[in-house]
């Protein structure tokens, strides 16, 4: 069964909204845009020696998403 685009939208933006939690939505879009910034980099540029963009080790959004559910999740980001 094919997924609607509207179902798919619905589906995205509840997510969103349930991440967002209390934060107000004009600081979340903040967030977002940095978090799919690295995303993309970390995809397109991840190994490639001569890079536009060099990502240090642990500065990847991979490394970020192992940090998943640890209490000291901003610190260890910040210090990357």
């Amino acid at each position: 069964m094919a997924l609607k685009k509207s179902e798919l939208y619905s589906s995205i933006w509840q997510s969103c909204d349930e991440l967002r939690g209390g934060m107000d939505a004009s600081q979340y879009k903040d967030y977002v845009l940095v978090l799919l910034f690295i995303k993309y980099v970390s995809d397109k540029y991840a190994g490639q020696h001569y890079a536009p963009i060099t990502i240090p080790p642990g500065a990847s959004f991979k490394d970020m998403v192992a940090l998943k559910g640890k209490s000291d999740i901003g610190d260890q980001i910040h210090n990357t």
